[in-house]
């Protein structure tokens, strides 16, 4: 079974998380949300409460991805946590999945994660994708790294994560399941 870590930080995009989590838990898919800060119930951008499943502190195990929702204060709080840049860094050099939607790409971009990559971001966050080739597109594959544009391209993003993870035909039937037309 397939394991992702999705990292939450007070003024996370509630949509881009969420999302994220309910459509590859219907895949399957081991998925365990994790509290970049000291406390267990992160605070979303709109008032929506999670409490996350552990905190970083905690021993994170090996995964198959790691998934950075945006939200303006929640990507600055990712930015600037040390022991997440040294997690995606270590997981870049392992040829591991790393995935960002929203503002959350910049955080990969900050970290030289994105450097000749094919990339796209939320409006705004583009000159943060350091040395990344910016493609207008609602989610752009290139390798390793997964991106995706903001809210409203959270299911794509999703089925995009479910297809790599857990293939063509569990994605349609997630997709058919949930009755969402590309």
């Amino acid at each position: 079974m397939a394991s992702v870590y999705v990292f939450l930080a007070d003024g996370f995009e509630e949509i881009e998380a969420l999302t994220v989590v309910d459509l590859l838990r219907r895949a399957k898919v081991d998925v365990t949300t994790v509290s970049i800060t000291e406390n267990i119930l992160v605070h979303g951008a709109h008032g929506i409460d999670v409490m996350a499943d552990i905190l970083f502190r905690d021993n994170l195990s090996e995964s198959d991805m790691l998934v950075l929702p945006g939200g303006g204060p929640g990507t600055r709080s990712l930015l600037a946590h040390e022991g997440l840049k040294d997690l995606l860094k270590d997981y870049e050099k392992k040829g591991r999945y790393l995935a960002a939607i929203c503002a959350a790409p910049s955080v990969l971009g900050m970290h030289g994660i994105l450097k000749g990559k094919r990339a796209i971001c939320y409006p705004g966050f583009e000159d943060k994708l350091l040395d990344a080739i910016v493609i207008n597109n609602k989610v752009i594959v290139d390798g390793k790294i997964i991106t995706s544009k903001g809210p409203g391209t959270s299911i794509e993003f999703s089925l995009e994560l479910i297809k790599i993870l857990c293939g063509e035909e569990i994605a349609n039937q997630i997709l058919d399941g949930i009755l969402y037309q590309l």
